[in-house]
């Protein structure tokens, strides 16, 4: 099982809550609230993936919360934001 950080901003009832993820640049979901957002963050991972697997490209192994807490472009949302460890979902056919 492999697990991302996520980095979940909520800016209020009147916008949608936004997942980015720092090792996965480019990787977003979103939602009317939190637990949307967060049901939706495994399916922009898998699709990420899938982009990258399309390109020819691997996924960058997942930094852990210390790693990113040390990561200046990073530290400051983490702070400030909520975080969330998400799985990247297992294709069913990779397990055949």
């Amino acid at each position: 099982m492999t697990h991302y950080v996520a980095i979940i901003e909520d800016a209020g009832p009147d916008y949608a809550v936004g997942v980015w993820f720092p090792d996965l640049p480019g990787c977003t979901s979103a939602g009317d609230d939190i637990d949307e957002a967060l049901r939706n963050a495994p399916e922009a991972l898998a699709l990420y993936a899938e982009g990258l697997e399309q390109d020819g490209d691997e996924l960058p192994r997942p930094r852990t919360l210390t790693e990113l807490k040390a990561d200046p472009e990073v530290a400051d949302d983490l702070k400030t934001c909520m975080v969330a460890l998400v799985e990247l979902p297992v294709r069913a056919h990779a397990a055949e």
